[in-house]
């Protein structure tokens, strides 16, 4: 048994549409309608919001100086 899976919208007034589906006419399909249970999720627009973040010495440079090479 062949099964296909599509999510689509109910229109106004109750109908469904189903279109392109993966069968030969003639063919004898199973019509099992389920309600979605997946509510899409809005992206949280600020990620770090109520995280703590802590800087020892922002100051402080991220290589040592004697690290450095100087070319003349």
């Amino acid at each position: 048994m062949k099964a296909h899976r599509i999510e689509t919208t109910l229109t106004e007034d109750g109908t469904l549409i189903l279109k392109d589906l993966p069968f030969q006419a003639g063919e004898t399909v199973e019509i099992i309608i389920l309600e979605s249970q997946t509510h899409p999720q809005k992206a949280n627009p600020y990620p770090l919001r109520g995280t703590v973040y802590r800087y020892d010495d922002p100051f402080e440079p991220a290589v040592p100086l004697e690290d450095w090479e100087v070319y003349k």
